[in-house]
């Protein structure tokens, strides 16, 4: 078994050296991962600077690691095409600091990380924390272990990816485990404008979170009630339900398009 570690807090983080700790004795542990914090990047890639990697000699013999001056994407891109001879069984993404709850996880360089590794064919677990102070990293750490014993368990299809995120409070507190649908989330008041000592204005992007969405079944609602919250992603954005109406839209527009084109050809 080779696994995979990354995240978007960094390679010193916390959370990534609970897991790799957690999962010691497991297989063949590799990290690969931004050299400082990453977080909110999304599935940003970089390509208007060179990418830099370093091997990092004092994790050898509990991880083989390297760090890169790059995004979560960034991260699992050059470990599938240029660090590792071949590509591992599996990817984790995290410990994140703080929740990718709802619609969150667009934003998330953690999540974008193991997107990306489904995007490769090899399937992948994004975990964080579901708040940021108290963190019991190690908890978390070895709850993921065990949903992964259990995914590894049975026959595992290449594009699957889970999204874990696990309650901020005492483990013994926590009620179970819950599949859940992703929530949605919108931040109120989330520009804050300043001034400069210019007297130019800049803005800081915050703002106090509103879920919009966070009924029966949903990873807000398991985690407000002390469940660990997993849930089923893809990448695959497509609205399959509204293909067909907008095929049975766009052909009652044929008439009309074709003297659209008809017009413009005659203006050329």
């Amino acid at each position: 078994m080779r696994i995979l570690f990354t995240n978007d807090d960094g390679i010193h983080a916390p959370g990534i050296r609970a897991l790799w700790q957690a999962f010691a004795g497991q297989g063949d542990l590799i990290a690969v991962a931004p050299d400082e914090e990453r977080s909110a990047t999304g599935h940003g890639i970089t390509v208007h600077k060179p990418l830099r990697v370093e091997s990092l000699k004092q994790y050898e013999g509990e991880v083989q690691a390297w760090s890169v001056n790059g995004t979560p994407a960034d991260c699992i891109k050059l470990a599938f095409e240029a660090i590792l001879t071949e590509p591992p069984d599996l990817v984790i993404s995290g410990i994140n600091r703080g929740p990718n709850l709802a619609t969150d996880v667009l934003y998330s360089g953690t999540v974008s990380a193991a997107v990306e590794s489904v995007i490769y064919g090899v399937p992948a677990i994004a975990i964080s924390m579901a708040g940021h102070d108290s963190l019991d990293y190690q908890w978390a750490a070895k709850t993921c272990c065990f949903i992964t014993q259990q995914l590894l368990a049975d026959t595992v299809e290449p594009h699957t990816l889970l999204n874990i995120n696990v309650p901020v409070c005492s483990h013994e507190l926590i009620k179970g485990i819950r599949v859940t649908r992703l929530g949605q989330r919108r931040y109120r008041n989330i520009l804050e404008k300043r001034i400069d000592p210019r007297g130019k204005s800049y803005y800081w992007i915050a703002g106090e979170v509103e879920d919009v969405v966070a009924g029966e079944g949903t990873d807000i609602a398991a985690v407000a009630d002390s469940y660990i919250s997993v849930t089923p992603l893809h990448f695959d954005l497509t609205d399959e339900p509204k293909i067909t109406d907008v095929a049975a839209w766009l052909q009652k527009q044929t008439v009309a398009w074709q003297a659209y084109v008809g017009a413009h050809k005659k203006e050329g």
